[in-house]
Order: structure tokens, then sequence, then C-alpha cells
């Protein structure tokens, strides 16, 4: 296994060192959540780096890479929402786009296409890893509820992207 996909394997068994951080809910556990969250976050902007620079794309890169980007994410949102610093309604935009574009990406495969992320996919990842950070720390009520439209509104945005942009694909599935 090279390194791209250690750091890979590394940032989905932090998911749940991350979750069980906060429930233990030790003093300081939020400051430890965080630091893991970044830690992982930072295994993600390495491993695709390395992969790119030394040609290590692999299969397993392709489908695990953004397999434990969700993973990640998903577990800071769902943990935010459950302490009432994120409404449901934008917990659900995330899932539903993460299903969407799952299943299209599924659909080309079947035809023997790959759709890449693409632009605004990178900076809805890019935002909400931003925001999750920022919601760790003690910001002003208006300052989490903006990261949570931003959170919303990029990832609404880049899923109608991939549609918009890939819908020969459904159109012939």
């Amino acid at each position: 296994m090279n390194l791209p996909n250690k750091l890979t394997l590394l940032r989905v068994i932090l998911v749940p060192v991350f979750m069980a951080v906060l429930y233990l809910d030790f003093p300081g556990a939020a400051w430890v959540a965080l630091a893991i969250f970044i830690i992982a976050s930072l295994t993600d902007l390495l491993d695709g780096k390395i992969a790119r620079k030394y040609n290590l794309v692999t299969d397993f890169g392709k489908f695990a890479d953004p397999l434990a980007d969700k993973m990640l994410t998903t577990a800071a949102l769902l943990w935010f929402v459950e302490a009432g610093q994120m409404p449901a309604w934008a917990l659900l935009i995330v899932l539903i786009r993460e299903f969407a574009v799952s299943g299209l990406r599924m659909i080309a495969s079947d035809k023997g296409r790959v759709i890449a992320a693409g632009w605004s996919g990178k900076v809805k990842t890019a935002s909400t890893m931003v925001c999750i950070i920022l919601m760790f720390l003690p910001i002003p009520a208006i300052l989490n509820t903006i990261c949570v439209w931003i959170i919303a509104l990029t990832t609404l945005y880049s899923g109608i992207e991939y549609f918009v942009k890939n819908k020969d694909v459904i159109a012939t599935a």
C-alpha cells in the first residue's frame, strides 16, 4: 500500500477516534477532537498532493479518498446537529448531495466513464472543512449560522453542477 493510500486509511481510522473523544466528554475533549479533525483534514490535502506528484493514483485511492472525506465531514456535522449547532435540514442537504453524486458516479462508471471532482466540489470540501473547524471554536452564534449556510449552499451548488454537467449520463440511463 502506497503512502497516499495509507494516509487515506489513517483518515478513516481517525473518524471513530474523533467521535469517541467527543462522546467521552472529558475536559478539553472538543479541543482534542478539533486537533484530530485538523490532522485528518490535512491527510486529505497531503495524500492528494503526493498521489498526483508521484503518479501514485490507485483505484483504492479513487474509491477510498472521497469516502474518507464523507465519513469525516458527516461525523462532524452529525455532532453539530446533536449539539444543536446545526439544523438537521442542513445535514440532510449534505447527505442527499453525497448520495446523489455517488449514484451519478456509479451510473457513469457502468458506462465506462469517470466523473472527476469538479471545481465546485473542491470548493465545497474546502469550505466545509474550514467551517467545521470554525464551528468547534467559541465563535459568535451569527458566525456559526453563516458557516451552516456556507456548507449548505456550497453543497447544493456543487451537487446541482455535477448533474447539469453530466446530464447526458442520466439521459441515457
